[in-house]
């Protein structure tokens, strides 16, 4: 048997007249295990998978060549017996710049609202999901596997679960190095001006423009200022690349890594915290990951740390490990 795939066009009401002007609605893909239809009194777990940067829902929809969408992916898993029957969520939080981290910020829009406070409880009144946060788990990879720690750390009411996989974590290594990238290369894209009115036309889309976008994709999530000409503060002066403290402090107010005391009880709280990485990581997100599980076991906070031989693309095998994990952790 095999399970379906319903794509639900949700119009939510936080995202309307968002700064960048991104659409309000929003197409979310859905999971159905097979028997969904067949038993109409079963009720299902839920998994929040969300898509890492530059990514939305429907990416995991996509048919590539020698591997498996994710609804083949779960077909297997289920059949085999390694998960059970479980409905699967794959919401859409991207932006004109590239992601929203799945926060709020006053120049990208509510996205955090949106996730937990208007598709949450959609899902739950739409589909026969087990409307409790012990049997409903986020995860994702990249932003995404970020937006799940920060999730379950912030919202532990709602999801009792967390799968991360090459998350985005301690910002001093993942997110710096981009900096000088950026000063090197904005003379070149036509300064941020330039940058932001030709964003999706410039040509090539080399280092050079990818880091530029991604630093300003994490400025407007995490510096916002709608006072400044953009909406946010870069944390570095771009001609020089140095650091600005004061910015760059509010950016490490949001980095997992150094959120840990803050959230203890929420973390402590969870019935599965599970992360990983590549040990070949482009943007060094298994050294985030080290220090994360590091300040997790100095606290007695249990956790499964997996760390793979390969790099950051071309990791969606690692579902399988990160999905078993969630089925057995939750709740009967």
């Amino acid at each position: 048997m095999s399970g379906r795939i319903v794509v639900e066009n949700f119009a939510s009401s936080v995202l309307f007249n968002n700064p960048l002007g991104d659409p309000a609605l929003r197409q979310v893909p859905v999971y159905l295990p097979p028997g969904y239809d067949a038993d109409t009194d079963m009720r299902y777990p839920t998994v929040y998978l969300l898509a890492g940067f530059n990514g939305r829902g429907t990416v995991f929809l996509n048919d590539t060549p020698g591997d498996e969408t994710i609804a083949q992916r779960m077909d297997r898993l289920i059949a085999a017996g390694t998960i059970r029957p479980m409905i699967l969520v794959m919401p859409d939080c991207l932006t004109r710049l590239g992601g929203s981290q799945y926060i709020n910020s006053s120049a990208t829009g509510r996205y955090e609202d949106h996730l937990v406070g208007e598709l949450v409880p959609w899902i739950d009144a739409r589909y026969r999901t087990r409307a409790t946060r012990d049997a409903r788990a986020i995860a994702g990879k990249s932003s995404g596997g970020y937006g799940a720690l920060i999730q379950a750390m912030r919202h532990p009411d709602v999801f009792g679960l967390a799968a991360s996989h090459s998350g985005d974590l301690y910002f001093e290594l993942c997110y710096k190095p981009a900096f000088v990238k950026y000063a090197g290369a904005i003379g070149k894209l036509g300064g941020l001006d330039g940058l932001l009115r030709n964003l999706h036309t410039l040509r090539p889309r080399d280092a050079g423009y990818r880091a530029a976008v991604n630093t300003l994709a994490m400025a407007s999530c995490y510096s916002p200022n709608p006072q400044a000409p953009h909406g946010f503060d870069l944390p570095f002066e771009p001609h020089t690349a140095e650091i600005i403290d004061a910015v760059w402090a509010r950016w490490l107010e949001w980095d997992p890594v150094h959120l840990v005391g803050r959230h203890e009880d929420a973390l402590r709280s969870l019935r599965l915290l599970y992360l990983d990485a590549g040990s070949m990581d482009e943007f060094h997100l298994q050294y985030g990951a080290r220090i994360f599980c590091n300040k997790l076991a100095e606290r007695g906070i249990p956790f499964v740390h997996e760390e793979f031989e390969d790099s950051h693309l071309n990791i969606p095998y690692r579902f399988d490990s990160s999905l078993a994990a969630i089925s057995r952790a939750m709740s009967e």
